[in-house]
């Protein structure tokens, strides 16, 4: 039934009630129940428990042994050629990954046709095929001469001589860390915006001005974290320079566990320990290299892990006078 013009409607009022209603500030919001979420965690623990349960209980692991060798001077100067090793390939791998990533764009069909051809070989043959083609490189060529192809030479040296193990081995890893580098870099640069190569043209900026310092800049924000992969698979690729009869960690590590086979599985954990520790640090170094060329393309910083801890105990000491308080 209608009600006639110019009625008023009655509101229904709320009911009366003798309870006295509590403020939205005291009120408690619950968090939803994740029981899968909890289980997945329990099972995880339960697995990391048993796994450090069975490394330090199991005396196959001879962790008396690992202690033993960790800082003997055996394995020391093999970490050191390690380390040297690593560093001089590292170095002349990335100058060859700029010079090839810099062939592979250039307007010479000749210079992408080598660049490509060079990447493409040298991603294709097993790390360890060059090293032992290298180290016997002397059988094919007792000397090496540079001059005027099918003309004289203008010097010549005993190819025997120059080509230590050190030597063989550096240049091994170069050339195979080169063909992956100039991968890394080509992608890094191609990652630029064009309108930066076009702002850049628009000043008058002459080529090599542009390159260094507007486009490698800005292209280091995406080479760095994937060289730094390859930068860590060439610290475990050095591993393979025993087979040249050059002793590195890995090399040491091999020699004592002939002469002490008893202790194989220790000196073998040695290695590994070593290995972590290396890599660890590369990856520390990554962090704040990255952050370093974060500014100006992030609106904040990542925060570094003591700033992580601080703000995790700052939300912890809350969250306890939040449960406190109610």
């Amino acid at each position: 039934m209608s009600e006639p013009p110019g009625a008023t409607v009655a509101l229904a009022e709320p009911p009366i009630t003798d309870e006295p209603s509590k403020p939205f500030a005291a009120q408690r919001v619950l968090p939803l129940r994740r029981p899968g979420r909890w289980i997945v965690t329990a099972v995880v623990l339960v697995l990391v428990a048993q796994f450090v349960h069975g490394l330090v209980s199991n005396p196959f692991y001879q962790w008396d042994r690992w202690s033993y060798w960790f800082l003997r001077p055996t394995i020391l100067d093999g970490l050191l050629i390690t380390l040297e090793v690593t560093a001089y390939s590292a170095v002349l791998g990335l100058v060859g990954g700029i010079v090839l990533a810099l062939g592979r764009l250039s307007k010479s069909p000749v210079l992408r046709a080598v660049s490509w051809t060079y990447v493409w070989a040298l991603r294709s043959i097993p790390l360890i095929v060059v090293l032992i083609f290298l180290y016997n490189f002397s059988a094919l060529y007792k000397t090496v001469s540079v001059g005027i192809p099918f003309g004289p030479a203008f010097f010549s040296f005993d190819e025997s001589r120059l080509a230590t193990d050190m030597v063989v081995a550096v240049v091994g890893l170069s050339l195979n860390e080169a063909a992956y580098a100039a991968e890394v870099v080509r992608g890094g640069i191609l990652s630029v915006d064009q309108g930066q190569h076009e702002a850049a043209a628009a000043l008058g900026l002459p080529k090599s001005y542009q390159f260094r310092k507007i486009v490698f800049p800005q292209a280091l924000r995406s080479i760095i974290p994937n060289y730094v992969n390859q930068l860590i698979g060439l610290i475990k690729g050095t591993s393979l320079v025993f087979y040249v009869s050059l002793l590195d960690l890995f090399g040491s590590a091999q020699t004592m566990g002939s002469t002490y086979p008893g202790d194989i599985v220790p000196l073998l954990l040695v290695v590994t320990v070593w290995y972590l520790i290396l890599t660890s640090i590369v990856s520390v170094v990554q962090f704040y290299v990255e952050r370093h060329y974060a500014r100006g393309a992030t609106r904040s910083l990542p925060p570094t892990p003591l700033q992580k801890l601080r703000t995790g105990l700052s939300d912890l000491r809350a969250r306890i006078r939040r449960e406190a308080a109610v």
